[in-house]
């Protein structure tokens, strides 16, 4: 889960897992996979550190990305 503000500055916390998609349109539009869409303040970058965050910390993701090319290296 991922907390948010949307644009009237209420905080409203997503399920990182069910988000299909987030335009910068000029503001943050975030798509669920549901088709529900919604706008938020963070920028698209803040809201993609912020799942990325989620991800490391439920160990979907991890920590550290090695490169292809510096493997066997």
């Amino acid at each position: 889960m991922v907390r948010l503000t949307r644009l009237n500055g209420k905080e409203i916390t997503v399920n990182a897992l069910l988000i299909e998609s987030i335009e910068d349109t000029p503001d943050t539009m975030i798509t669920l996979i549901t088709g529900k869409k919604f706008m938020v303040l963070e920028t698209v970058p803040e809201v993609v550190g912020k799942v990325q965050s989620f991800l490391q910390s439920i160990g979907l993701v991890s920590g550290t990305i090695k490169s292809l090319n510096s493997e066997g290296s």
